[in-house]
């Protein structure tokens, strides 16, 4: 009776340390208003475009021939360009975006992640803003997207600038948990209701180099911009679009390409910028020293030097 009783003892603390877990990671979705006045502040606006209400950042000089559009990666947001925005706005128009499935823009109402789909939607956001051509950047997803339009509309785009973009098959040596946890069907419907906030630092302080560059307020945005409604299970349909198979199509881009990449990147190895040196003719290749995933958010001044030497600024 003693050890009944010791035992029945034991699996009530359990249940109620369990309880006080859940407590405090419960997280249901946000409605993208609740998230407006902090992550949506001016220069933001939302255009209805394929559906979605886009989030969507334009600034610059409107008489730009050849204006510039930033494709964040997957579960980032149009801030991580910030940097990229403030430095080249007096001289270039700038343009970026959340894409479907991410940021405010949430999900896509379709619920295709294909990379075709996303390169058609950046082509609908420039026919939008009556925009002939442009220079696209992008980062990571942003760079599968923007290399994957300049093959499939090559008259759309100038020229092309790609860091830590995704493409190729590759092995990571280092995976964000967030990403780990989002690719188990089984979890899905947890995940969608549970989100530590510690999971998303140790997520985002995976993809740096420096992680202590990586502050309480960044935190902050990738946590609650992730809690935007709809977001979380996009995330999984996102991981289970398999764009590697469009790889082939990496040697079609004939647009004078810079391929920039962060030399400490542990998601997408720095191996990776050597292959789309090799496929994209007349590429330039720069690969920076103590950078890692997303080098246009943790050191913008040098990432921004790379881009305006390339452009000829």
């Amino acid at each position: 009776m003693k050890a009944l009783k010791i035992f029945a003892a034991a699996l009530l603390l359990l249940l109620v340390i369990f309880g006080i877990g859940v407590a405090a990671a419960w997280a249901p979705d946000r409605p993208v208003a609740a998230l407006k006045a902090r992550w949506a502040a001016a220069p933001s606006q939302f255009m209805r475009i394929d559906g979605m209400d886009v989030h969507l950042r334009d600034e610059g000089p409107r008489d730009d021939p050849l204006p510039i559009v930033l494709v964040h990666g997957t579960s980032a947001s149009l801030h991580t360009w910030d940097g990229w925005a403030e430095a080249l706005k007096s001289r270039h128009r700038v343009i970026r975006f959340d894409l479907p499935g991410f940021g405010l823009t949430g999900p896509s109402p379709s619920g295709d992640y294909t990379l075709p789909t996303y390169s058609r939607f950046v082509v609908d956001v420039l026919d939008k803003l009556g925009i002939r051509q442009a220079i696209l950047a992008g980062n990571s997803l942003g760079g599968a997207v923007a290399w994957k339009t300049a093959a499939d509309y090559p008259e759309r785009v100038g020229k092309l600038i790609l860091v830590d973009s995704a493409g190729y098959p590759y092995e990571p040596e280092s995976i964000p948990i967030g990403f780990r946890l989002a690719q188990i069907p089984a979890l899905a419907p947890l995940m969608q209701r549970l989100l530590p906030r510690r999971v998303i630092e140790s997520s985002v302080r995976n993809v740096y180099a420096d992680p202590s560059k990586v502050t309480p307020e960044l935190i902050d945005r990738y946590y609650e911009i992730t809690l935007r409604e709809g977001n979380r299970k996009a995330l999984g349909d996102r991981f289970r679009a398999g764009n590697e198979r469009f790889s082939s199509q990496i040697k079609q881009v004939k647009q004078p390409t810079l391929v920039l990449w962060g030399a400490l990147d542990r998601l997408i190895p720095v191996s990776q910028a050597q292959l789309f040196a090799k496929d994209i003719a007349g590429s330039q290749l720069q690969v920076l020293d103590g950078l890692g995933h997303v080098p246009q958010e943790e050191d913008p001044a040098r990432t921004v030097a790379a881009t305006r030497a390339f452009l000829g600024d």
